[in-house]
């Protein structure tokens, strides 16, 4: 089919089995209905769902909400997408947009989203190799040779991640802390350890790890992180809301030291 014909195919027609709404009767949700039965779901059983199309367990539903909130949920305006939701609230912007705007930001490679997407993404694609009969010594070294980093690994500021213990706290009382993926990240900290490499895993590995061996793909692992964020940014938004407006983080005028070109004059 070329382009003109799917365009013509799709004119007034979608086909899904996503779902529908069906006005003053019914709502779908995939292959389910939402009124009957989620009307004793949470929230993130709803949204695993919609992602997946699996039905998760109380447990993987509840691993989840865990991530979200041991991993992500530091309402401390200095970091990076909170600063974005305090600023909104500073200058009055509507919650819906200091959120949105927050929750854009928190798509970053050094940060955010990013690292844990392309942290399965390489845990998945290590494991296959091992299963193939790769060495995982020699994969793990290969790929610090030849990229000088590996997703998940490492952290700005300070090296100790002190997130990781209470998140595998609670992935261990869920029967979710000794699975394959998690035990690959303590080999791979075991190779770097000995090979005297100065970097540690962090939480972003660890979540990634998790939420494979919950059954999740890179994809949906990272689609299930999107919203993870904003239960930090919304203390933030209210806080500087319930201040004077314009104030959050002021900078004076003699704090900014230009260094680009001199002041020019505009010839006639």
């Amino acid at each position: 089919m070329n382009r003109a014909d799917r365009l013509k195919y799709f004119h007034g027609n979608w086909p899904t089995n996503k779902g529908a709404w069906y006005p003053g009767e019914k709502v779908r949700y995939r292959e389910m209905s939402l009124f009957d039965d989620f009307s004793d779901q949470s929230w993130m059983t709803l949204c695993i769902y919609g992602i997946t199309g699996k039905m998760p367990s109380e447990q993987q539903a509840v691993m989840v909400e865990k991530l979200w909130s041991i991993s992500t949920s530091f309402p401390d305006p200095r970091l990076w997408n909170n600063r974005i939701a305090a600023l909104a609230g500073t200058t009055r912007t509507s919650g819906v947009l200091a959120i949105a705007a927050a929750t854009a930001v928190s798509e970053a490679k050094i940060y955010g989203a990013q690292p844990l997407f392309l942290g399965a993404q390489f845990l998945h694609s290590l494991l296959q190799q091992v299963a193939e009969g790769g060495d995982l010594e020699s994969l793990v070294v290969q790929r610090l040779k030849k990229h000088r980093y590996i997703p998940g690994f490492g952290r700005p500021i300070i090296s100790k991640d002190e997130r990781i213990d209470p998140l595998l706290a609670e992935a261990r009382k869920r029967g979710f802390g000794d699975g394959h993926f998690v035990r690959l990240v303590f080999d791979i900290d075991a190779i770097l350890v000995k090979k005297r490499y100065r970097i540690k895993p962090n939480i972003a590995i660890y979540c990634a790890a998790i939420f494979s061996d919950i059954g999740f793909s890179p994809r949906e692992s990272y689609l299930l992180t999107v919203q993870a964020f904003t239960a930090g940014m919304f203390p933030c938004y209210v806080d500087a809301m319930e201040k004077p407006e314009g104030t959050f983080f002021p900078i004076e005028c003699t704090e900014i030291h230009y260094k680009g070109v001199a002041v020019r004059r505009l010839q006639a």
